[in-house]
């Protein structure tokens, strides 16, 4: 397998039947992430948006890492690869596929564990994935969530495509920062405003008691926890279907 060896996901809105402005949103949160931000994002995104104005550090998402990941993972809008280059894998040569409509953030990633020799599909997670035959032991979904657009029940559509892919009891796990509600600050509510105007954030209306809803419809042994103003989730797919 080569480094970032990349299949094409192509667009199919009568396939999907993704409305237009649905791909619209979608093409604006993923186009945010260009070089220029991923230069700053360790920095910026997980060293003071999440520490200070989420109030969620990294280092608690990535201890939810270290217990979640599996041999064979799938990530899900991996960001930078910031988690995955420092998480704990349970053996020492994961086979790991990365997903991201941005093919910039896909090959900063799949450089970034390199030594990993990751798989890449650039695709949406609002499509069916284009991922063959494989199965996986785990599939991380970090700050992805709040960027989707829709209802948390319209959101999920992301574990119905990932579940044809898990293997009997596999994880599914992440992070996603909570819409409007007290666990926010004056100065984290006003920033989620800003972002959510711009469109890189669709998130207002997103709760725990949503997410938890919809996990449990799916999946079992469901957890979530509030760090801050961002949710931990993790669900296991059933052992038999």
């Amino acid at each position: 397998m080569t480094e970032t060896e990349t299949r094409d996901m192509e667009p199919n809105h009568a396939r999907t039947g993704l409305p237009e402005s649905t791909e619209a949103r979608v093409q604006t949160a993923a186009a945010f992430y260009r070089r220029p931000m991923l230069a700053a994002y360790d920095l910026f995104v997980l060293g003071l948006m999440s520490r200070l104005m989420w109030r969620c550090p990294p280092g608690r998402m990535l201890a939810h890492y270290d217990r979640q990941v599996g041999a064979s993972h799938l990530d899900i809008g991996p960001g930078t690869g910031w988690f995955l280059d420092r998480c704990r894998f349970p053996v020492r040569t994961p086979s790991i596929t990365l997903l991201d409509l941005n093919e910039v953030a896909l090959a900063t990633a799949a450089h970034r564990i390199r030594r990993y020799r990751p798989e890449t599909l650039v695709g949406d997670a609002f499509r069916p994935l284009a991922a063959g035959p494989a199965r996986f032991d785990s599939v991380g979904l970090n700050f992805l969530l709040h960027c989707l657009p829709g209802t948390m029940a319209e959101k999920s559509v992301v574990f119905d495509h990932v579940a044809p892919f898990l293997r009997p009891g596999a994880r599914v796990f992440g992070s996603t920062v909570l819409g409007e509600g007290p666990h926010h600050t004056r100065r984290s509510v006003k920033l989620l405003a800003k972002l959510n105007r711009s469109g890189v954030f669709n998130n207002l209306g997103d709760g725990t008691a949503a997410l938890d809803e919809q996990l449990r419809a799916r999946f079992t042994d469901v957890e979530t926890a509030r760090v801050g103003a961002v949710c931990l989730f993790t669900a296991r797919s059933p052992e038999t279907r």
